[in-house]
């Protein structure tokens, strides 16, 4: 079997309640971080990787998220019509960018039940996966792009990791290892989702980004409900570390917390201080703020 990575699958099917009103309406990968949406702008990860074959996991309000990735032909005529190229172009990008599929998730299960529906679409090959509560930054290369290098490179299922403050580690979860292999690659023995405080044997924390051998599949087929009767991605992945064995990543970039307002905040303050148009005037408006606490 190959090493090369071609194929991305992104989760997006969940109500996005910390959300509401806002996702009453909208899907949640629908937050714009300035003027993209989330989900365009994981998708750009993606496709700066080298991935073109895309599969959305959609499920409620799939049509407005489906929407964002297809022709707008009254839009696009007027924004012809007026000559206005440049938001032509943007608007032209999404529908251009990747080769897009969708796949519907019925039931909300857990995460290992999403990527069980990706199988067809993988087709027997490492895939790289990519959740859509997590937007990353990275100026030197796409975060996934390095999760890719390190699988291509040892063939192993890697996980995209941080360390996190133990206070927190309960909210996460906990990759244990016997070694580092190289710089950032640690060989993983173990992982716990949302392990307690005194339990957790590590900080390194898993984030939204993995590159996962087609095996994966096998595993989660016969998955036992765990934590809320849900079928748990995270174990899933104990259970390929153990068998065929894994590997944590610590990557190099930013991560934006998506499904929490003040990491939304945090992403839309970030990308506008690096905005050459937004940059210099948002960092006057911020020091003048500053100033009056």
């Amino acid at each position: 079997m190959s090493n090369k990575v071609r194929k991305a699958v992104i989760p997006v099917a969940g109500y996005g309640t910390r959300f509401l009103p806002f996702t009453k309406a909208v899907p949640k990968p629908m937050l714009p971080i300035l003027n993209k949406p989330a989900l365009q702008v994981i998708t750009e990860e993606v496709v700066n990787s080298g991935i073109t074959d895309i599969l959305f996991i959609v499920g409620y309000k799939k049509e407005i998220l489906e929407s964002h990735f297809l022709p707008a032909p009254e839009l696009e005529n007027m924004l012809k019509d007026k000559g206005k190229t440049d938001y032509l172009n943007e608007v032209l990008y999404p529908e251009k960018m990747a080769n897009i599929t969708y796949v519907l998730q019925e039931v909300q299960s857990g995460t290992a039940s999403a990527i069980a529906l990706a199988e067809e679409f993988v087709g027997g090959e490492p895939f790289a996966v990519l959740f859509g509560d997590d937007v990353m930054y990275c100026e030197e290369k796409p975060v996934i792009g390095q999760l890719i290098d390190v699988y291509e490179k040892y063939g192993k299922t890697v996980l995209g990791c941080k360390e996190v403050d133990m206070s927190v580690i309960s909210k996460y979860a906990s990759v244990e290892y016997d070694k580092v292999l190289e710089d950032r690659v640690y060989n993983m023995t173990k992982v716990t989702e949302k392990p307690k405080r005194e339990e957790a044997k590590s900080n390194l924390a898993p984030l939204g980004r993995y590159v996962c051998s087609p095996s994966i599949f096998d595993i989660i087929k016969d998955l036992k409900p765990g934590a809320n009767g849900e079928y748990q991605f995270t174990d899933a992945l104990d259970i390929e570390a153990k068998s065929a064995g894994a590997l944590a990543y610590s990557f190099k970039g930013e991560r934006y917390d998506m499904g929490d307002r003040l990491g939304y905040l945090k992403a839309n303050i970030e990308y506008g201080l690096r905005d050459k148009d937004l940059s210099d005037e948002l960092k006057k408006y911020l020091a003048e703020l500053l100033k009056q606490d």
